[in-house]
């Protein structure tokens, strides 16, 4: 007998949650190395972009993914072009992050991102949060600031890309659900379609910043050598699966749900980061990590207790 349809879609959700999880640690690891010899954020962000774009052809005819429907230039304006620029800058501001400081305390910092959330559901929706959900807000604040003030390697702009990275993850969540639930788009073909713009888009901004920097170095023969080639290649193939990984959760879950997931993913990658790359970490620095990954799971709770508001059943964005 099969699996009744509410458990095999929970079976789906967790088996995809733990593939994002494995695929983003990889994905940060790899990324970490890759900044390290070759200080560009803007290219290995545009090699991440590039990868999406080609990669997503082939998985499209394996999986046989619908058609992208029709979009009227009005709404790729006013709804895709900012989706695609949050996109671009919240991969360079995470790159940027894990190169500035350990990838433990950025996805610590990171795990503010139901604190930028349940801002945005204030600000656009005019949903109040219940004390429960505060109290725990409170709590992924405080581990975050204990972890700040004992990080080791603490850097100034680390933390403000990592702080960035994570309210334009918030926002590009909300932009995106909204989008596959007012077009019927399928989650692989807008991941294709944010990269594709944001690459064309961010085009000028990177020959301007780094390619001409690169352009010097190919021709004084200080290109990058074979192995930061293939980390940059590994770099990206593995944040597109990871990004395939997390829109699926994304298209089956609510935003505030995906916050949670992605929250929990978070603190997979900081022990992933912990056992690889050996990161020295106090044991304050641990008790701050620690505390944010409680509040976040306090937060899934609180979440989960309170009634549904009235909020949650409005769009998610005004019209």
């Amino acid at each position: 007998m099969g699996m009744p349809g509410g458990r095999r879609e929970a079976v789906t959700i967790v088996a995809l949650c733990i593939a994002w999880y494995t695929l983003s640690s990889a994905s940060n690891v790899v990324g970490k190395l890759a900044m390290t010899e070759f200080p560009y954020p803007l290219t290995v962000t545009m090699v991440q972009l590039l990868s999406v774009v080609v990669y997503s052809g082939p998985a499209f005819a394996f999986f046989g993914v619908r058609r992208e429907p029709e979009f009227s230039r009005p709404y790729y304006w006013r709804v895709l072009v900012p989706l695609a620029v949050a996109k671009f800058f919240t991969t360079m501001f995470s790159q940027v992050s894990i190169w500035k400081v350990p990838i433990s305390y950025a996805h610590t910092v990171k795990a503010t991102t139901p604190l930028w959330t349940a801002g945005l559901a204030r600000v656009l929706l005019g949903e109040r949060q219940p004390r429960g959900v505060q109290a725990a807000l409170v709590l992924i604040a405080l581990g975050v600031a204990v972890a700040s003030a004992t990080e080791m390697h603490f850097d100034a702009l680390g933390l403000g890309a990592a702080l960035a990275a994570a309210a334009l993850l918030s926002l590009q969540h909300i932009y995106s659900k909204r989008v596959m639930r007012d077009t019927g788009v399928h989650h692989l073909r807008l991941l294709q379609k944010l990269g594709g713009l944001a690459l064309v888009l961010l085009l000028p901004a990177w020959a301007l910043g780094e390619g001409g920097a690169l352009w010097r170095l190919a021709r004084g023969g200080a290109g990058a050598g074979p192995r930061v080639g293939a980390l940059l290649a590994a770099d990206g193939a593995l944040a597109w699966l990871q990004a395939v990984a997390a829109f699926s959760v994304l298209s089956r879950v609510s935003p505030l749900a995906y916050a949670v997931a992605s929250a929990a993913k978070r603190a997979a990658v900081v022990l992933a980061s912990l056992l690889l790359l050996r990161n020295p970490a106090p044991p304050l620095n641990l008790a701050g990590m620690a505390l944010a990954a409680l509040g976040v799971l306090a937060y899934n709770r609180a979440k989960l207790r309170a009634p549904p508001s009235a909020a949650a059943h409005r769009p998610l964005l005004p019209v």
